[in-house]
This record gives structure tokens, sequence and C-alpha cells, in this order.
């Protein structure tokens, strides 16, 4: 095994990645290289326009937490940070005060959208900042790719009295960030995904794979967008490569997130088989071929076997890189 692509969402995806390489540079994974060379497919559909700034919270989460650059902390953002900008946009009275960004993520954002505005797509950038985070630690090895060039964004319709339809949309970003995600999300509308291409390298990442990984990240509005991409779903189906996931509901919750708001949006059940089941087995049209849950799960396997994917239950929280080694390890184990 000497290429796995891994479909990424933010702080749960860059999360799993980490252990990931973690096990692949040790060679705790079956059968994989020691050099394998790891592809990131990340959603951009939750990037927001900001003060004039392009911000792309998942590519941004990725790269820092494999980079070393992430605040360990809150899981988001750069480490050691400072807020004197937010502080100072605050006091002109400038609108979003509930978003922040900071002083050194701020660099980020301004070089991403000078080189925007020069022409260049956000692939292209992407790999430019990735010079800085990557390269230096796992030199071509590693690729982090946007799910797409094109602008999609994820909007939350939530109920509004006050509105002729009884009903308003907000941005994921406000959704998430101001309301906390509190709110019941009535359905969730994607933005300019039906008519978006998927970035460069993307369907090469899938089906030149050796292993495809769906990780424990936001099944709707992380993994689901970049399912939604044009042509992202049928690669993944006609795929050489096994496709396996990990489940991101344990217990019957989100370990972090909102995916239960979102799924119940959706009328998918919040446990860790209906999750499985919601991707689908490749053999029945879905995207899979194998599904770890929890051990808490343990009593969902059958349900999930009977849907034609491969389960086991094995401990799936992310405590360390190499509780999340094990994880990856056992993810390769079952469809090997």
């Amino acid at each position: 095994m000497t290429s796995i692509t891994v479909l990424s969402g933010g702080v749960g995806g860059a999360t799993f990645l980490r252990g990931l390489l973690h096990g692949v540079r040790r060679g705790l994974l079956p059968g994989a290289d020691r050099d394998a060379e790891v592809t990131v497919v990340a959603n951009t559909a939750d990037d927001i326009w900001l003060h004039g700034l392009k911000v792309c919270p998942d590519l941004d989460t990725v790269m820092y937490t494999l980079g070393e650059g992430i605040d360990p902390e809150r899981g988001w953002g750069r480490r050691d940070e400072t807020w004197s900008a937010k502080e100072e946009l605050a006091a002109y009275g400038v609108e979003p005060t509930w978003f922040g960004l900071g002083d050194r993520d701020l660099a980020t954002h301004l070089v991403r959208t000078q080189m925007l505005d020069a022409g260049y797509p956000l692939s292209q950038v992407t790999e430019a900042l990735c010079r800085r985070w990557l390269f230096p630690t796992y030199g071509d090895s590693l690729r982090l790719l946007p799910m797409t060039d094109d602008r999609v964004e994820t909007h939350i319709a939530i109920a509004d009295p006050d509105s002729p339809s009884g009903r308003r949309v907000v941005h994921f970003q406000e959704y998430w960030v101001r309301l906390h995600a509190q709110v019941p999300a009535e359905a969730v509308i994607v933005v300019g995904l039906e008519d978006s291409s998927p970035g460069p390298g993307v369907i090469d990442a899938i089906t030149d794979a050796d292993l495809v990984v769906v990780p424990p990240s936001n099944p709707v509005v992380s993994v689901g967008t970049i399912l939604g991409v044009p042509r992202v779903r049928e690669a993944l189906v006609a795929a050489k490569a096994p496709v396996v996931g990990l489940s991101p509901i344990v217990g019957g919750t989100h370990v972090r997130g909102m995916a239960h708001q979102l799924l119940t949006s959706l009328g998918v059940e919040v446990s860790a088989a209906a999750v499985g089941l919601h991707y689908g087995a490749r053999t029945a049209g879905g995207v899979l071929d194998g599904w770890l849950v929890d051990t808490v799960d343990a009593a969902t396997v059958d349900r999930v076997r009977e849907g034609g994917l491969r389960c086991e239950a094995v401990p799936l929280l992310m405590t360390s890189p190499e509780a999340t080694a094990e994880m990856a390890a056992a993810a390769v184990a079952l469809v090997s």
C-alpha cells in the first residue's frame, strides 16, 4: 500500500490524519509502506468571506494541525494567538463580531486572498501555503487538496417567526459560531455544489489510491459536501481501492461538533449504525466497503453487516496519536 486518500473535514478529520500519519511512518498500518503518500481531499463548503478575506476553516485546520501550528486547546486556529485586530475591528463597530480572526491566522487569510485576487485558483494557493506548513516535515508524501476550486458555501435554514416563510437562512459559520448549533436545523443548503467541479487531482487521488478512508468527520457538512461535488461519489463507487469509514457517532451522539443536529435535519437516525448505512455499501450503490463503530456500539455491528458492510467494534476515541493510529490500523485490517 503506497497511496492513501482521506476525505476530511476540520477538527475530527485533522485529528485522525495526525494519527494516521503517525501509524504510517512507524509501520503500524498492516500492508502500508512507511513512505506511503497520503492525499487529503478537504471540505471547502465551510469557507466564508470576512472583512474582504477568504477564510477556509477546514483547509487551515488540517494544515495547522499537521504542521504543528494548531492551538491544542481549541483544536482550531493558531497556537500562541493574539487578538488585537479583532479588538480593533470591534472598536470600530465592524460586523460580524461573532467570528474572530486571530492576528497570526490573519496572515494566512491575507496571503490566500492576495493570491486569489491575482488569479491563482484555490488549489494552487493551498499548495503554496502548504510549502510552509507541510513540506518541511512530509515533503511530497503529503498533499492537501481542496475538494473544488469553485465557490461553494453551506447555509442552514432555521425557524424565524418574523419571516413571511417562517424560516431564514444563515451561513454555516454563523450557525456554528454565533448560534452554537443550539437552534434546530430545518434544512442544509449547499450553494454552488451542483455546479462545482472537482479540484485538480481530486478524482485521480480517489481512483489511483490503494485505500480510501472516510474519517470521523461530520457526515453532512464535511464528508457529505465532498461527496456532493459532481463525479466524486461516482469515483468512489468505481474505485479499485477499498473504502473504509469510521463513525463520528459514539454512544448515540457526536464526539465533537454538530452531527446530531444536522443528521436530524436529513431524517437520519443519530447512531453509529445509521450513519454507516447512510453512506451505504458499494455493493448496493453506496460508497463504503467497511465501517468501524466504537466498542460502546458493539450491539449495532450485526445491523451494519446486514446492510452489506464489513463492520467491527473498536475504541474510536482519538485521545492520542497512538490511539488514533490503532484506529487507522483497525480500519485497514477491516478491508484488507
